[in-house]
């Protein structure tokens, strides 16, 4: 995995999976990292697959990489755009894919790691080809939404295409709007597009997908909270809120940031506000599962088995 490949052969990536607190991101940095003992140090660059650690000023409540840990291992596609902005699916694999030539073509390994399996999953399969609604569609919906405001948005989704309105945040009214298009235009749900099964050609793809014990995973998620916190999540939010970001705000609908403008939870305290954090996590764990299930070739692994010799045997199986 050294010099510069300008070729049309396919290019490898080793793709590695967990929900939150699971250690991924610890075994990666312990394998690839410039303080590595290991025979993979320093032969990859992480793209992360994160949904929020793409905006700028989402730190804590992300756990986004460090400067120290950046420098320890370089990461891609975090810190890409301010809080206000929409970032979606295709603007994930569009970068993932940029990224991915850019370390392979200067002689390292990418190395995809994360715990958005939505995002992972479409980098694996491609993009759904969804229609493009017409401008009478996109009048239509907007009219409902001026009319019947965003909460009747909400519910015609959960009617229509209850999978979707699972996957979508109640508050991220684009993405809501969006599938509603979709199904305007051809009578078909968004989540019926995304059923592809068969990996993109263009890439040599090892899929790890980490898992560990339920009750485990719970704790550690609920630690990692906790550690979050001391970090000064609170602080973080309340200096977002300065600069004029609301619960509205593409950003701020994140699991450890939306929490902070629930007006029940605010009136309750910080206890409450991290006991949601804590169990909206966990939901949100569970459900991470669900989109990496199918994915062809991927070999699950409990992250306490995981290890230097494991990976290589996993990538000498892949052909890596």
């Amino acid at each position: 995995m050294s010099g510069s490949r300008e070729t049309k052969e396919k290019i490898p990536v080793l793709v590695i999976f967990a929900p939150t607190a699971c250690g991924k991101t610890a075994f990666v940095q312990s394998l690839f990292g410039k303080s590595s003992l290991s025979v993979f140090k320093e032969k990859g660059e992480v793209i992360s697959a994160d949904s929020q650690a793409v905006y700028k000023g989402l730190d804590i409540g992300t756990a986004k990489p460090s400067a120290e840990e950046i420098t320890e291992l370089p990461c891609h596609m975090i810190n890409l755009c301010e809080p206000t902005q929409q970032f979606d699916l295709g603007d994930f694999v569009h970068g993932a894919d940029r990224a991915s030539r850019d370390i392979y073509f200067r002689g390292k390994l990418p190395l995809l790691v994360g715990g958005t399996g939505f995002y992972i999953r479409a980098f694996l399969l491609g993009l759904p080809s969804t229609p493009e609604p017409t401008p009478e569609v996109r009048e239509r919906v907007k009219e409902k939404l001026l009319q019947e405001g965003k909460e009747a948005l909400r519910a015609e989704l959960e009617i229509v295409d209850p999978e979707s309105a699972r996957r979508i945040h109640p508050n991220d009214l684009y993405r809501t709007s969006r599938a509603l298009e979709i199904f305007y235009t051809c009578g078909k749900t968004q989540s019926s597009f995304l059923t592809q099964n068969t990996l993109r050609e263009e890439y040599n793809f090892c899929t790890i997908i980490l898992t560990r014990d339920k009750d485990e995973l719970m704790k550690r998620i609920d630690l990692r909270v906790e550690e979050m916190f001391r970090m000064g999540l609170k602080e973080e939010v309340q200096n977002l809120k300065k600069q004029g970001f609301t619960k509205d705000t593409p950003a701020m609908r994140a699991i450890g940031y939306s929490e902070f403008f629930d007006e029940k939870l605010l009136s309750q305290g910080d206890d409450a506000i991290k006991e949601a954090i804590k169990n909206h996590s966990r939901q949100y764990a569970k459900k991470q599962y669900t989109f990496m299930r199918g994915i062809p070739g991927a070999t699950f692994v409990d992250a306490k088995n995981i290890s230097e010799d494991l990976l290589k045997k996993i990538l000498h199986e892949n052909h890596f």
